[in-house]
């Protein structure tokens, strides 16, 4: 099984409140309820460093296909087996195939705006906000592709729909948390949504994870991906 604390390779553990950590690599201190259980912890900027480089992947990608586009990210060397880098990379694998598919989009300024968004959601947000990163990434996808803002009328109703529908499927099959399972089930969510909305069909394939074997929570057979 693969290690979870990027410093000493222990499990983690979430505390009831927030406790002041100072993260092991950049040695910024704020409030967070995630640590190992040897005391580490490490900021949600530091587990994400090198994230910028999914940008370069992504305009060079062809695909229509958000799935295939996401598993090359989470190929990269940045990406972990769970981290807050999933809250960017589900929007920017359904920007980059939505704009492959032919939707009209700006692709360079929308990656920009989706790591600018998708980094402020925390790492443990499945958790501690009833809200998954990945769910909500596909709603900021769809905030972005429609231009939504707080004063939009159809925009705002379709990417909250868009979140809801992520999180609804995300709910279904509970816990404990697997990002890869997460972000997987917001892709497909997204790609029946935008067809539905927005008239863009992206490819929806088959998925069977690869993944289970660096999870130490992977739930098996109940994980609508697992192999077996």
């Amino acid at each position: 099984m693969k290690e979870e604390c990027l410093i000493c390779k222990a499990p983690l553990e979430y505390l009831e409140a927030d406790v002041l950590m100072e993260c092991e690599i950049c040695h910024k201190k704020e409030n967070s309820k995630t640590r190992c259980v040897n005391g580490h912890y490490v900021c949600n900027e530091c587990h994400t460093r090198g994230l910028d480089s999914i940008i370069g992947l992504c305009l060079s990608e062809k695909s229509k296909n958000p799935v295939a586009v996401l598993d090359k990210m989470m190929a990269l060397p940045f990406c972990h087996m769970h981290g807050p880098e999933h809250h960017v990379m589900v929007g920017a694998a359904l920007l980059t195939a939505y704009h492959n598919a032919g939707g009209d989009l700006d692709l360079p300024t929308a990656l920009h705006e989706m790591i600018n968004r998708g980094k402020s959601v925390p790492g443990g947000a499945c958790g501690f906000w009833g809200a998954c990163g990945a769910g909500i990434s596909s709603g900021m996808f769809v905030s972005i592709v429609s231009k939504s803002t707080p004063l939009s009328n159809e925009p705002f109703a379709l990417s909250h729909q868009m979140t809801a529908r992520s999180l609804g499927r995300i709910g279904e099959i509970g816990g404990p948390r697997c990002c890869k399972r997460d972000s997987y089930l917001s892709i497909l969510s997204a790609i029946g949504f935008v067809k539905e909305h927005f008239g863009i069909e992206m490819e929806r394939p088959e998925i069977k994870c690869r993944y289970s074997a660096q999870n130490n929570q992977c739930i098996g057979k109940r994980c609508p991906f697992s192999k077996s």
